[in-house]
């Protein structure tokens, strides 16, 4: 059964014009480690709002997600970008690269710990300590029942990889849950659970320190 303690903190997915997020984030109290998506623009700008941000402000982690974007050609764009002495506060880069080969060469080339997320729904996909990766994203919404979610927890630490459990764009009620799940398996490390506000209302539950509208069950249209 779930435990009820739940872990409602969250990297902070940044979007936005650079410079405000140099303001947001330098505010932020405690452990700044913050999450940006790559890949959705020219691989060159990347690195140049990655390194800005890095450069800003210099006890900031940056945890980047490319979702796969990059030729290995974009992704070494990306890292010219980035001041070497920059890249360690990279706490890692998910799945920079198309494939996992290009992925592991990407990291071995500039240093810049990568970490799997899709990867790990494939079926030939095996838990392994190997150079440059340091972690693993679990969306256990995607992964199936919490004994998998939990055995996926235990593969990765039994290799020395942080595994982060991660949303993959619930409701707030499924944020919840999640929450639960990352108190339980993984205390120690920031989950991934910034992406609420990509909704428009809170369903059920509401998530500590959202203003969003949130719907019970009678504002509801039954399927059945």
């Amino acid at each position: 059964e779930l435990p009820q303690a739940a872990d409602y903190r969250a990297a902070p997915l940044c979007t936005g014009d650079p410079d405000d997020l140099v303001i947001q984030l330098a505010d932020m109290p405690g452990e700044k480690i913050a999450k940006v998506k790559v890949g959705l623009y020219e691989a060159v700008r990347d690195g140049m709002v990655v390194n800005l941000l890095l450069e800003a402000i210099p006890d900031l982690q940056l945890r980047l997600d490319a979702n796969r974007a990059w030729t290995p050609l974009k992704a070494q764009q990306f890292a010219k970008y980035v001041n070497p002495d920059h890249r360690a506060r990279i706490a890692f880069l998910e799945e920079p690269c198309k494939t996992r080969d290009d992925s592991r060469a990407f990291a071995r080339e500039t240093g810049i710990a990568i970490a799997w997320d899709e990867s790990l729904r494939e079926a030939d996909f095996e838990f392994a300590a190997e150079p440059g990766v340091k972690a693993v994203v679990i969306k256990p919404m995607l992964t199936g029942s919490l004994e998998k979610v939990n055995a996926q927890v235990v593969a990765a630490h039994q290799r020395g990889l942080t595994a982060v459990i991660s949303s993959s764009i619930e409701s707030s009620l499924g944020l919840t849950q999640l929450a639960r799940i990352a108190a339980w398996l993984t205390p120690d490390t920031l989950p991934g659970l910034d992406t609420l506000n990509l909704m428009q209302a809170q369903l059920l539950r509401r998530w500590p320190g959202s203003e969003l509208p949130c719907l019970d069950s009678a504002m509801l249209e039954p399927l059945l």
